[in-house]
């Protein structure tokens, strides 16, 4: 196995994506490359963009290179990476300055040095103190234009036509390395969310959303054991795999193996193999899933569930690399790394004696929290709805689908105790099931027991008064749950947002 980070990676999915330089890539290796970027791969999206640049500048001779995406619900033009020491992002209104006017037009711009044009803005320039000497910026497409592609100041000499044909070239690869990712839903012209994402196909921007990306990327740098901590259905495994195809380890195999799911008298054997008589049946050795994982990633799913005999055994793999298969007697060295998750409180099951203290704190040697979603915020609630919606109105080819206000509402007083793999089922079966062009709340199959009200579980309690008086309450009540965005908040009501505004100033 050729061990390579996560910005080796990256750097050579976008050397793939985009083609040798000067040559153009054929369509099935262009399909290999895309594919790699699927759910199954939750690769940091900021560094493979990072390397994009990085990419771009050197194939262009440039001396500077940024990747504009459209922020729809801004309504502006979002470097999202960039060589730009200077600044942290630069935003531009649709239509100011080059990249603004190519992202409204979709024209290409060439800029040559010396030549003042009035689309150009010395805003930025100002902002950095960098001096643009000349510049190149062309639309990135897919089917609209999704962002903007520049590069800076052409090393010795000027951008000429063969510089445009080429910087075209790579942005059409870049908008395909794009749809390939989950950046495809944030990208559509009705997005309502501002932009923002991290590990491909893991969508959320909650604060503890947040703190869970940062572990995750700090742990996959190194080969550290790492315990994942949830729900069931809150997105561990996912997490777990971001570790892995982040890490030096990503070319190796990634196996999990589900505690909970195995019987307890099968699952020694599940784990390290046997010899060959290890019992009735036993003709010939056989691997366990350590042996499989050597060189790679073993994700213990549910490793609260290991009987007491198989803590041991495991606890003696971590400590020395080494392990029997049922039977033997002879050690096996494993060049594993551990990824472990669990829904059980383990300090509990330590303190009850049902789980080894010892392998209890050899496992969270780094410990990453993913929040469940009635913890997440209404925003992030309404992000996965539109991005499942998304994905699954094209999976069905039911482009016609549109989710009701009712519907939304419904889904914002459901308790999620099945978390976000419960809002992905539910979603996938309404996008199915629906017989006309909208879903409705009758269409979501939600269990009627479990909805309490507006935004993950919070209640709205009233007497009886004046119905005046109970919606102006109500409409706080909401706007406080949505955490003050009144544009999603309406959205929840089923107004506009004119008519929330009158309705809180009548408040």
């Amino acid at each position: 196995m050729t061990a390579v980070g996560a910005a080796e990676y990256a750097a050579a999915v976008v050397r793939r994506a985009l083609g040798a330089a000067g040559e153009p890539m054929p369509r099935e290796d262009q399909l290999e490359v895309l594919r790699s970027l699927r759910p199954e791969r939750p690769v940091d999206l900021q560094e493979v963009l990072r390397r994009v640049v990085d990419e771009v500048t050197a194939r262009l001779d440039a001396d500077r290179c940024t990747l504009y995406l459209i922020d729809h619900a801004r309504g502006e033009l979002v470097s999202r990476v960039a060589h730009l020491p200077e600044l942290a992002e630069i935003r531009l209104r649709l239509g100011e300055g080059v990249a603004g006017w190519v992202a409204r037009t979709g024209e290409r711009v060439n800029v040559p040095s010396g030549t003042p044009d009035p689309r150009f803005t010395a805003r930025i320039d100002r902002q950095t103190g960098y001096r643009t000497e000349s510049l190149l910026a062309v639309p990135v497409r897919g089917e609209r234009v999704i962002g903007v592609l520049q590069v800076l100041n052409k090393r010795g000499g000027r951008f000429d036509r063969a510089d445009e044909e080429h910087l075209a070239a790579l942005a059409e690869q870049v908008a395909k390395l794009l749809e390939a990712t989950s950046l495809r839903s944030q990208l559509r012209p009705e997005n309502p969310w501002s932009l923002d994402f991290r590990f491909n196909h893991i969508v959320g921007e909650s604060a503890g959303m947040r703190a869970a990306y940062e572990l995750t990327a700090r742990a996959a740098r190194t080969e550290a054991t790492v315990l994942i901590r949830g729900e069931s259905g809150s997105g561990k495994e996912a997490f777990a795999r971001a570790v892995h195809c982040n890490s030096p380890r990503r070319d190796g195999p990634f196996v999990k193996v589900d505690c909970a799911a195995l019987p307890e008298n099968l699952i020694e054997n599940e784990l390290f193999g046997h010899e060959r008589g290890a019992y009735t049946g036993a003709d010939a050795p056989a691997d366990g899933k350590v042996g499989a994982a050597d060189g790679g990633t073993l994700f213990l799913d549910e490793v609260g569930e290991l009987p007491g005999p198989v803590q041991g055994k495991l606890l003696r793999l971590l400590q020395d690399k080494a392990f029997l298969r049922v039977g033997g007697t002879k050690p096996i060295r494993a060049d594993v790394r551990f990824v472990c998750a669990t829904h059980r409180d383990l300090e509990a099951e330590v303190v009850a004696g049902r789980f080894r203290q010892d392998l209890y704190y050899r496992l969270r040697v780094v410990e990453i929290g993913v929040p469940p979603l009635r913890a997440r915020g209404a925003a992030d609630l309404d992000r996965l709805i539109d991005h499942f919606l998304f994905e699954f109105t094209r999976r069905h080819v039911r482009p016609e689908l549109r989710l009701t206000p009712g519907a939304r509402a419904a889904l914002h007083g459901h308790a999620w105790p099945g978390n976000v793999r419960e809002l992905e089922n539910c979603l996938e079966s309404a996008v199915v099931l629906a017989p006309g062009p909208a879903i409705d709340a009758e269409h979501l199959r939600l269990d009627a027991a479990r909805v309490r009200g507006v935004a993950g579980g919070h209640e709205f309690v009233t007497v009886v008064r004046p119905l005046e008086d109970v919606e102006r309450d109500y409409v706080r009540f909401v706007v406080e749950r949505f955490d003050g965005n009144r544009s999603a908040a309406a959205r929840a009501l089923g107004i506009g947002r004119n008519t929330l505004l009158r309705k809180l100033k009548r408040a």
